[in-house]
C-alpha cells in the first residue's frame, strides 16, 4: 500500500482540526516550529498548510487528501472530491457595509453608485467568489451587462469593468471601509467583529464549514484507496462520536421492562444481570440531544448513571460500501 499524502489547514481551522485528529487516532505528535504532523500511521504523511491553497494542492495531486473550508473549494473551483462533511469550522460569507450607509443590500449600493457614476470599491480575500455574486445581482447586470467586474491585486489587474472593483485583502479586511473601500466580502461566526468595526451585514454569499477533500485520481489508485478509506473510517467515526454519550446504569428486574419502553432513546441497549439477583447493567450509547429529556425518568427508576464521551462510533458497513463504489 502506497503512502497517503495529508494536507491539513494552519490558522482559523487548527485547533478543531488537532481536536478531530486526536479523536481520529491514537497518536498526534507535531514538532515546535514546523508543519510536520506524525500520526500512529506511518503510511499516513501530514503537513499543515495554509487552508486556501489546500484545495489546489490536492487537485494537483500534489496531497491525496485534504481538510479545507468549503469557501475555499468554491473560490478556487478545485478539481477535488468532498468525501466527508466534518461538522465544524462552521463560517458564513458575507457583504457588509458601514453602519451610516442606507443601502439594504449591495444590489441597491451597486444601482446607487451606477446611477451617480461612482467607482464601488468592495474589499475581500474571495476573489472569485465576489465576482460572481456581483455578476448575478439585477442592478449589475442592468448596469454593466455581462462586464467582469476588475479585480485589483499587486501583480495582476483582471475585468473590465473599472466601475465595481474588488480589491485583494491579506487581512483585517473589516478595517478597510470606509476610508479605502465602499464595502468588503468577509467571512463572520457571530458578527460580533463586523459591529465593532460600525459595520453591518447587507447579504449572505454563502454558508461553510470543514471538508475533508480527496484527490480524484488517488482515490482511483487501489494502491492508495485503502489508506484514503481507513482515513475516512476514522474520521468520520469522531465526526458521529461527538454527537453521542455511551451511558451504563443499573436497574432493578422491576422496572427494567419500564425503563426499555419509557426511554425511547434507549434502542437495542446491552443487558445484563448483576451478581446482586433481581438486578440488571443496562448499556447504551444515546444522542446528546436526548440527555436532559432522560434524565428525570432515569432517576426515578435507575441508580448508578455513568456517562462518557464516545471518542468514536464506526460504521464500519457503511463505510466499506463507500469504499467498493
Amino acid at each position: 500500500m502506497s503512502k497517503v499524502k495529508f494536507a491539513i489547514p494552519k490558522g482559523s481551522l487548527e485547533e478543531a482540526t488537532f481536536k478531530i485528529l486526536e479523536k481520529s487516532w491514537t497518536k498526534v505528535n507535531r514538532t515546535s516550529r514546523t508543519y510536520r504532523v506524525f500520526l500512529d500511521d506511518p503510511q499516513i504523511i501530514v503537513k499543515m498548510l495554509r487552508p486556501q491553497e489546500i484545495p489546489n494542492l490536492v487537485s494537483e495531486g500534489l496531497y491525496d487528501v485534504g481538510i479545507t473550508g468549503k469557501d475555499w473549494i468554491d473560490e478556487t473551483k478545485a478539481n477535488v472530491e468532498p468525501i466527508l462533511d466534518l461538522e465544524y469550522g462552521k463560517i458564513k460569507l458575507v457583504i457588509a457595509i458601514p453602519d451610516k450607509y442606507k443601502y439594504k443590500n449591495l444590489d441597491a449600493m451597486i444601482a446607487a453608485y451606477a446611477k451617480q457614476k461612482k467607482i464601488l470599491r468592495i474589499s475581500s480575500e474571495y476573489l472569485t467568489t465576489a465576482s460572481k455574486f456581483i455578476k448575478q445581482l439585477k442592478s449589475y447586470k442592468k448596469s454593466y451587462g455581462s462586464k467582469d467586474p476588475l479585480i485589483v491585486t499587486p501583480w495582476v489587474r483582471l475585468g473590465t469593468n473599472k466601475n465595481v472593483q474588488i480589491h485583494l485583502s491579506f487581512g483585517a479586511t473589516e478595517a478597510k471601509p470606509p476610508d479605502d473601500v465602499d464595502a468588503i466580502m468577509d467571512v463572520t461566526e457571530t458578527g460580533t467583529t463586523l459591529k465593532q468595526n460600525q459595520l453591518k451585514i447587507v447579504d449572505k454569499v454563502l454558508e461553510s464549514n470543514a471538508f475533508l477533500v480527496a484527490n480524484k485520481n488517488s482515490l482511483r489508485d487501489k494502491s492508495k484507496r485503502g489508506k484514503i478509506f481507513d482515513i475516512v473510517t476514522l474520521m468520520r467515526g469522531a465526526v458521529i462520536g461527538r454527537k453521542y454519550l455511551h451511558i451504563y446504569l443499573n436497574v432493578e428486574e422491576k422496572n427494567l421492562k419500564k425503563l426499555l419502553q419509557q426511554v425511547p432513546s434507549l434502542k437495542k441497549p446491552t443487558v445484563s444481570p448483576l451478581s446482586e439477583k433481581g438486578w440488571y447493567g443496562v448499556n447504551t450509547v444515546i444522542p446528546k440531544s436526548d440527555f436532559y429529556k432522560i434524565v428525570p425518568k432515569l432517576r426515578k427508576i435507575a441508580q448508578g448513571l455513568v456517562v462518557h464521551e464516545t471518542r468514536q462510533i464506526l460504521e464500519l458497513e457503511e463505510i466499506k460500501r463507500d469504499e467498493e463504489n
